[in-house]
């Protein structure tokens, strides 16, 4: 076997459809097209949910509330877990993200109070719930926003 010689499988591979080549061709004049008619012109281009005139699946299904493109969604850490990093440590978004306590930012990171804290640390974060700041403070340690 060479390399030069590899041919396809007989009958694997069909050669492209070649119209308006003539009318001997079986494809001359309309080309397949037919004739008149938007589908016959050049230029034609249906839109991808087009559904041949039957109401569109997106026209038929009912349609429910809304989305905000305004939202934000916050990467949430819980005042319990930072008990796991040292005494008078400052802890920033990218020390949670080294941690794996966070996958990403996302809009911000925000402390909430589950859970008790024993250990003097400073935080910085994007959002603190009012209980959470209460907590750090109690605890000797600082809370502050980015």
């Amino acid at each position: 076997m060479e390399l030069h010689k590899l041919r396809p499988n007989d009958g694997s591979v069909k050669l492209k459809k070649r119209v308006g080549r003539g009318n001997s061709s079986g494809h001359g004049t309309t080309a397949g097209r037919g004739t008149k008619g938007q589908h016959s012109r050049s230029g034609f281009k249906r839109k991808f949910y087009f559904e041949g005139g039957q109401m569109p699946l997106a026209r038929r299904v009912p349609k429910r509330g809304f989305r905000n493109v305004f939202s934000k969604k916050y990467a949430i850490v819980n005042i319990e877990q930072l008990n796991n990093f040292k005494e008078g440590e400052i802890i920033t978004p990218e020390i949670l993200i080294e941690t794996g306590m966070i996958k990403k930012i996302l809009s911000g990171i925000k402390i909430l109070s589950k859970g008790e804290i024993n250990k003097k640390l400073t935080i910085r974060a994007h959002k603190f719930s009012k209980e959470a700041i209460n907590k750090i403070e109690s605890a000797g340690g600082k809370a502050e926003v980015i």
